[in-house]
């Protein structure tokens, strides 16, 4: 095998310890605008569907507009998430449904909210495929990201709920209609920077070769 041309101990480390991370948010440490943008710098070199580079980031930093998207996301997801964390039964589940809650309760108190979009909104009667290129261009973007963030010493979160309310975030925020809001990312420092992989099941269980459930 040819010598890698990039140290993969330290990019597997990078790239198996990225976490959703929601309750060792530093609330009180400022993010500066530089660090977005060089993560962000870094995001678009993601691939993108026929090079159309539609994507758009909403930052969101001002103390008043955090609070309306933090009110708009609690509203729509608050009573769901605290059921989920009281009926989970597997316990790392239930502790993703908790931390999630935490969050929610305090999430205008992060230093930084990002909003993915992107510019062309897409009619979900198309299909499967239309999509899938929409939300394929997007999300690579974002991921890559978390993981500038991570490499950082910053934290966030993927998370969706406030798009039930989008309409009242995209009036608050000056987002023009024929804009797809995909994500809400609370952004910052990390309280530590020890994170660990995460439980997972064995590849080989869910991975198939050739036939769907051939592990072999």
């Amino acid at each position: 095998m040819d010598e890698p041309p990039f140290d993969l101990a330290e990019t597997d480390r990078l790239l198996s310890t990225t976490r959703a991370v929601r309750k060792r948010l530093d609330l009180d440490r400022p993010v500066e605008r530089e660090v977005i943008l060089d993560c962000l710098r870094l995001a678009i070199q993601a691939p993108t569907q026929s090079n159309s580079q539609t994507w758009r980031w909403m930052i969101v930093t001002e103390p008043d507009k955090k609070a309306i998207v933090a009110d708009a996301y609690r509203q729509v997801g608050l009573s769901y998430l605290e059921q989920a964390a009281g009926a989970e039964k597997d316990p790392q589940t239930q502790r993703v449904y908790s931390s999630a809650v935490s969050l929610a309760k305090l999430l205008e108190r992060v230093p930084a909210m990002v909003i993915p979009c992107v510019t062309k909104d897409y009619d979900p009667a198309h299909g499967n495929a239309v999509a899938a290129s929409v939300y394929g261009s997007i999300i690579p973007a974002t991921w890559s990201f978390q993981l500038a963030l991570r490499s950082r010493g910053l934290g966030s979160v993927f998370t969706t709920l406030h798009l039930f309310a989008d309409k009242v975030v995209a009036e608050a925020l000056g987002i023009p209609d024929d804009v797809l809001q995909i994500a809400l990312l609370p952004v910052a420092y990390t309280i530590g920077t020890d994170f660990k992989p995460a439980e997972r099941p064995p590849v080989e269980q869910i991975t198939y070769w050739n036939a769907w459930g051939a592990t072999e």
